[in-house]
């Protein structure tokens, strides 16, 4: 069990980690950043051979939408563990919940079928780093918390 404080703080860090990266996603076809985006390229369809390439308007369209897509979620995570998450942990949870499996499911198949199993494998890390907080949130004293919400 962790206390909403822990939480809050555990879910900002892990948020701002996803802005972040979406941001290298974005700029990295265009920048100094580029051999940061061949990189997450190259691990998520290994083995690490450099044979992904993001030279292509489509890739580089579609790191910027990916890119874009986690900025967004990572400021939307941060919102609510520091606006929500203090006063109302379980409508965090209910938020955050759905919200994170939608991004996961999705992501997840789609990278398995285009060959980037090990996508796959960050997602699940990924996941399990947002979901652990709101999952073992101490609740207030007389609240309950079911896992969903």
């Amino acid at each position: 069990m962790m206390t909403v404080d822990f939480a809050a703080r555990l879910l900002r860090v892990t948020a701002a980690g996803t802005a972040l990266l979406g941001m290298m996603l974005v700029l990295a076809p265009h920048s100094p950043l580029r051999p940061a985006g061949l990189f997450f390229a190259d691990l998520a369809f290994l083995p690490l051979d450099q044979a992904q390439q993001i030279n292509d308007e489509v890739a580089q369209l579609m790191m910027a939408i990916s890119g874009g897509l986690l900025c967004g979620l990572g400021v939307l995570i941060w919102q609510i563990a520091t606006h929500v998450l203090p006063s109302d942990p379980k409508r965090a949870r209910q938020l955050l919940i759905p919200a994170l499996l939608t991004w996961y499911l999705p992501d997840s198949l789609g990278s398995a079928l285009s060959g980037a199993s090990f996508n796959v494998v960050m997602n699940t890390a990924f996941l399990a780093l947002l979901l652990a907080p709101l999952l073992l949130l101490k609740p207030a004293s007389g609240q309950r918390l079911s896992p969903q919400g």
